[in-house]
């Protein structure tokens, strides 16, 4: 079976069927995970949800959780930042340090996301993520299924575009944030957010007072060497 050329409903299948419980779907309620727990639930099969609560969402995230408890039946599993770790750095550095430096936003992210995903993936062989090569450079050479740190990294819409998205969310009424609707295209915590601009890309609204184009968290790409010594 070649598993690229699935689409993305037949894919979830394949996933589901194979790794059974030890399979799970990643997602901070953003369209694309929005889309892909769609599919999953549509297909029949029983899927397990997590998402990262980490203590900076905004409220309409947090809003998400009931939702698609209400529409799916799914009790999402939400996993937590360790505590200590948290105050550790917020001594150190500052409750709002990400507005210093790039590595310091980074190191922000590895605890209060890179770890707990991490300590999350450890109970799991298999897991779904939203990530489409048309969002970023960074991921225009995502593969569908690749292998990451030893476990299988499933993403059903790799190859979709946005207007393929919206219109799947259109069509099934699938739930989705408010925050769309006031202009965000990508969102994640409440104070690294904003709205885009028309014509801005999607990841523009993310860490917008950093210069360099690479705006990734560290959980699907690598965080440099100087924010690991930083961690």
């Amino acid at each position: 079976m070649e598993l690229e050329n699935l689409a993305a409903g037949d894919l979830l299948s394949w996933a589901m069927e194979t790794y059974a419980g030890e399979f799970a779907i990643a997602t901070s309620f953003q369209k694309e995970g929005m889309v892909i727990v769609d599919l999953a639930c549509g297909s029949g099969g029983k899927c397990r949800v997590f998402t990262l609560d980490t203590g900076r969402l905004p409220d309409e995230t947090h809003q998400m959780i009931a939702a698609v408890r209400a529409r799916y039946g799914i009790s999402v599993e939400v996993v937590a930042p360790i505590q200590e770790d948290v105050e550790a750095m917020v001594s150190a550095h500052g409750r709002d340090l990400f507005y210093r430096s790039t590595d310091l936003r980074a190191l922000c992210c590895e605890v209060r996301k890179v770890r707990p995903f991490q300590r999350k993936l450890a109970e799991l062989k298999a897991w779904a993520s939203g990530l489409r090569r048309e969002q970023s450079l960074t991921r225009a050479g995502v593969r569908k299924v690749e292998e990451v740190d030893g476990r299988l990294r499933v993403c059903p819409l790799a190859d979709w575009s946005a207007q393929q998205v919206d219109e799947y969310v259109r069509e099934h009424r699938v739930p989705v944030p408010p925050l769309y609707q006031r202009g965000y295209a990508s969102i994640g915590c409440a104070p690294c957010t904003r709205a885009v601009a028309p014509g801005e890309s999607e990841r523009s609204g993310r860490w917008w007072w950093e210069d360099q184009t690479t705006k990734e968290c560290g959980i699907h790409f690598a965080a440099s060497g100087a924010v690991r010594r930083n961690a």
